[in-house]
């Protein structure tokens, strides 16, 4: 399987390194050349400098021949463009993107996208473990 990531920060370089494991062969886009520091001196995949809205960096990371592509630069409007690019003009039946924004999230994903919100998974952790605590009552005084 092949996989191209987009964006390799903190989070792309995570996926494409846990994806390299499981042996997929991935290449990661950053507009940053020092972005390939993340993904270690020992990596085996393929590394492509460039913005990844631009369809010759969509090619020359192989985009022709990809089977999934994982969108995780640092803003929803990139990664929404970037992934309707994938789906819609590059027919990438998997086309996985982060959007921070829980309605915007919510949007795309209703129109086909496969959204990841880690603001929502947030809200949602965050009151699930408010309500797990035990928090003793306090007898009301008059």
């Amino acid at each position: 399987m092949k996989a191209i990531v987009v964006g390799c920060g903190r989070v792309g370089s995570s996926i494409a390194l846990q994806l390299a494991r499981e042996e997929w062969d991935v290449t990661a886009i950053d507009e940053k050349e020092e972005a390939l520091q993340r993904l270690g001196e020992h990596w085996a995949g393929g590394f492509v400098v460039g913005h990844g809205m631009d369809t010759e960096i969509l090619r020359k990371a192989g985009i022709e021949e990809t089977d999934a592509v994982v969108v995780a630069t640092d803003g929803d409007n990139t990664n929404i463009v970037i992934g309707q690019v994938a789906q819609k003009r590059f027919d990438i039946q998997c086309v996985v993107i982060r959007v921070l924004d829980p309605a915007r999230a919510e949007f795309y994903n209703e129109r086909g996208l496969r959204t990841v919100c880690p603001t929502k998974t947030a809200i949602d952790a965050l009151t699930e473990a408010v309500r797990s605590c035990e928090i003793p009552r306090q007898e009301a005084t008059v």
